[in-house]
């Protein structure tokens, strides 16, 4: 037996510093250490200001899911105050976050996932010179359209929320813009523009025939678009049955409006379907560079371990939900709402699973955005008013592009005394915890093939999970 260990990293096209230390024997992973590098300290600077800075201080964590940070703090002093939305303001915001998000899979297939397969290492794969022309770093086709869909569909947030990123326009009772018919009609024509932009040339077919899709076979078959070309790579590599998770999905539910939430909160593990119990979240700190104990967040801190003393190994936390770590993002948003292709894909839990999970995501969500302005009444209440409390406790559960994001807030005689988040990447990229399980990338990497000192199928992997490590680490 051959046995050796190798560090991967820095990665390129991370937001963030990632770095992966692989034990490799015969070939193969047989354990990987995932490893946050940098602290950043967001939730200490919180600590004795006034509640409602934060909604001014965490939406600069991220440069890509602002307006979820936004709508988490959000949430999360609504909850100290006792206060909800009113019905048009929860459902511009919910506009608002979803735009977002639907961006940041644009942005993740396009600019960060995709150009791997350009990699001179496949050239002589049938796909690659069609995979070269489209998504090359900075030079393809698809790449230029993709920048340009992008930026239109970004227009939402100037008509609703002034300006992207780090906008204040969402507020614990709405939003703080009312939308007129003038702009109701330019944001109708905004996405019915994104629609034929994802019809023409992502999907090369109507939406609605995507979300029809039961099946991973289904979706192999899928003719048209660049998702061809996706689809057509997976099955040529086995994208398939690389980097298995362990099958636990948790979601917080998305964009909720008076009637519900756009896609149900839930846990899915076994294939059993139960409800989310955020009481039962805990943040393991064995194998992080961080003092303390086992933790729910709101009676967490954050101390970091300037010693960086051995066992840990990463500046993130280790969160658990009943004990256990739990996969978050688009598959697990799907899989919990219960759409038949997502637990289809899931039940191999691989890099096509999650990446075709987000794509499908991509087309349903257009729909709830179209949704959603039809919703839009002009001439209706967008903020409701409310009062901060001395003391209190709040919690802000929303689900970012990459996952489930949980914002909790302690206020003491006016103050912020304690403010945890815990970010998608947090959840996905945990170090291990006191059990020694791994989080739900370390264990996704097991097993995988290792060829090379930059190992391809590492990175798919990797780049499958979408990390953002500068808000795993706040």
């Amino acid at each position: 037996m051959t046995e050796a260990r190798l560090v991967v990293g820095p990665f390129n096209r991370v937001e963030g510093d990632l770095e992966v230390t692989l034990d490799v024997a015969d070939g193969r992973v047989t354990r990987a250490q995932v490893n946050a590098p940098l602290y950043r300290g967001f939730e200490r600077m919180l600590e004795g200001r006034d509640p409602r800075d934060a909604l001014v201080i965490t939406p600069r964590i991220c440069g890509i899911c602002s307006i979820s940070q936004s709508a988490a703090a959000a949430r999360a002093l609504g909850a100290a105050m006792g206060l909800q939305p009113t019905p048009q303001g929860a459902l511009a915001a919910a506009l608002i976050h979803a735009a977002e998000n639907v961006a940041d899979h644009l942005t993740h297939f396009h600019l960060f996932f995709m150009p791997d397969f350009a990699r001179p290492a496949y050239a002589t794969r049938p796909w690659h010179g069609r995979t070269v022309e489209r998504f090359t770093a900075m030079e393809g086709s698809a790449q230029r359209e993709a920048v340009k869909a992008r930026a239109e569909l970004l227009h939402v947030m100037g008509l609703l929320a002034g300006k992207w990123p780090h906008t204040l326009a969402i507020q614990p009772g709405g939003v703080t813009r009312a939308p007129g018919p003038r702009e109701k009609a330019r944001l109708a024509a905004t996405l019915r523009a994104f629609r034929r932009y994802l019809e023409t040339v992502v999907f090369g077919g109507r939406l609605e025939d995507f979300d029809a899709l039961d099946s991973t076979a289904a979706l192999m078959r899928w003719p048209g678009g660049d998702v061809a070309l996706f689809l057509e790579i997976a099955a040529d590599l086995d994208l398939q049955s690389l980097g298995r998770g362990a099958g636990r999905y948790l979601s917080f539910g998305a964009y909720p409006t008076e009637d519900g939430r756009a896609f149900a909160a839930g846990t899915w593990a076994a294939g059993v379907l139960a409800p989310v119990a955020p009481e039962a979240i805990r943040e393991d700190l064995s194998h992080a560079w961080m003092q303390g104990s086992v933790a729910h967040p709101l009676q967490g801190v954050t101390e970091p371990d300037e010693t960086m003393a051995a066992p840990g190994y990463s500046w993130c936390k280790a969160p658990r939900l009943s004990g256990q770590p739990m996969e978050v993002g688009a598959l697990a948003r799907q899989v919990v709402d219960g759409h038949p292709l997502a637990l289809s894909l899931a039940a191999e839990g691989g890099v096509l699973a999650r990446v075709g999970a987000r794509l499908l995501e991509l087309a349903r969500t257009q729909v709830v955005m179209e949704r959603l302005v039809e919703g839009l009444t002009p001439g209706a209440s967008f903020m409701a008013q409310g009062t901060m409390p001395r003391h209190g406790t709040g919690a802000g559960l929303v689900e970012a592009a990459r996952g489930a994001l949980g914002h909790w807030i302690r206020i003491e005689n006016g103050r912020i005394a304690g403010y945890q988040i815990i970010a998608p990447t947090t959840w996905n990229f945990s170090p291990r915890d006191e059990g020694g399980a791994p989080g739900p990338l370390e264990a996704a990497l097991e097993g995988v093939a290792v060829e090379g000192e930059v190992p391809l199928a590492v990175q798919h992997v990797v780049r499958s999970f979408d990390p953002c490590m500068v808000c795993t680490v706040h």
